[in-house]
């Protein structure tokens, strides 16, 4: 009995010092809060219309969300529009104003209120042979066109100019259809998106800027809104409230943000590392660290969870003004997860395909969301009611 006893003792002891020993586990280990339903991933490849893919897949999961069935946009009926559009108000200014392939969410909301949508089915949208957008070339093309119109000496323009960039936008993505069958019912653009049940009007833009005052709508002064879409503006606190509160009432939200940033990496995670965590370290391990290449401390800062700045409105603003935040990706935010540690990241639904380590997944840190958000586009009632009083949104 004292031996089984002696035998037992030592194999719990063997089994404790082999747990201390173990390694800790590295890495973020992710586990989700509240998901709400999204659409499969796609893959805009090496095409400038995040602005596209983002807005048509936060639409997607409103119909999700809506009970009406899951639906596949065309994200190029609407780039074919919006560029085509895009080009007049360039050549009306006489070339002093942006043409390039980005876009905003409000592109998207008025190509549902004056063309319609169409599923990606009636309007694939690559005549060009490949299975994947390729728009190094029609963005060279497309272009050169509106610049040799809008820059050009005359005195007066032709009234055909229009049908030349609109047989350009026809050539590489296909004519915008007229008429359409889906699923044994005939439809137009237009009787389409409005057999979606999705109304433009209850769709809001909101931002956190101090260079306008709170409560009130500004248009962003990005090259890509050129439409000149307006945006209420929030208190950053109040922003981050409409998120956290618009996933866990069973909303998504499609999410412009700055990706520029060394914590926004390609491998699923987004967070804002304290840079400074080098001057905590001491000895060799200060010796290893000052070695560091900067992509290698890049890597170091976005491997594990690691204390993360702590952003203010000030800095916010610092960043917008100075070129640090820039207008560079569309996505969706779409749920909530903890990492190990306990600490809240949002869900974001990629358009780079099965990429990374979760797969068009990526992980943003609310302490990265704060900073880089741009704007966010969310149904109004995703919004917490005294912060909807405040804006006068009924």
């Amino acid at each position: 009995m004292k031996k089984s006893i002696l035998i037992v003792a030592m194999g719990l002891l063997s089994l404790q010092v082999a747990a201390q020993d173990a390694p800790k586990e590295e890495g973020f280990v992710f586990t989700t809060v509240k998901e709400n339903p999204i659409t499969s991933i796609k893959n805009q490849n090496r095409s400038s219309t995040c602005w596209s893919f983002s807005s048509l897949s936060f639409l997607e999961s409103e119909l999700l969300r809506m009970g009406k069935g899951t639906y596949d946009l065309s994200e190029m009926f609407v780039v074919h529009h919006t560029m085509v559009d895009r080009a007049v108000n360039y050549v009306r200014y006489h070339g002093d104003a942006s043409f390039s392939p980005g876009g905003s969410f409000y592109d998207i909301m008025y190509c549902l209120k004056n063309y319609g949508l169409v599923p990606q089915e009636a309007m694939p949208g690559i005549m060009y042979g490949d299975s994947l957008p390729v728009h190094n070339e029609l963005d060279a093309v497309a272009g050169a066109y509106v610049q040799a119109i809008g820059k050009g000496r005359f005195s007066k323009l032709t009234p055909v100019w229009k049908n030349g960039i609109s047989a350009i936008y026809d050539t590489y993505l296909g004519k915008c259809p007229e008429t359409f069958t889906y699923e044994g019912k005939e439809y137009t653009p237009m009787t389409f998106g409005q057999s979606l049940g999705i109304n433009p009007d209850d769709y809001v833009s909101l931002t956190s800027y101090t260079h306008h005052p709170f409560y009130t709508q500004f248009a962003i002064e990005i090259q890509d809104n050129w439409r000149n879409g307006l945006s209420y503006n929030l208190p950053i606190e109040e922003l981050m409230a409409v998120m956290d509160n618009a996933i866990r009432t069973g909303y998504t939200f499609a999410w412009g943000s700055d990706v520029s940033e060394q914590g926004f990496t390609r491998d699923g995670i987004a967070v804002m590392p304290d840079a400074a965590r080098g001057a905590e370290l001491t000895g060799s391990d200060m010796a290893r660290w000052t070695g560091l290449t900067a992509t290698d401390k890049r890597k170091e800062l976005t491997s594990r969870p690691l204390p993360e700045i702590e952003v203010t409105q000030e800095m916010r603003q610092v960043a917008f003004d100075n070129w640090e935040t820039t207008d560079d990706h569309g996505m969706v935010i779409y749920g909530i997860a903890k990492d190990q540690n306990g600490k809240e990241y949002f869900m974001v639904k990629n358009s780079w395909g099965l990429t990374g380590k979760y797969k068009g997944i990526w992980y943003a840190s609310k302490a990265f969301v704060a900073y880089k958000t741009m704007n966010i586009l969310v149904h109004k009632d995703a919004l917490p009611k005294d912060i909807k009083k405040k804006l006068g949104i009924e």
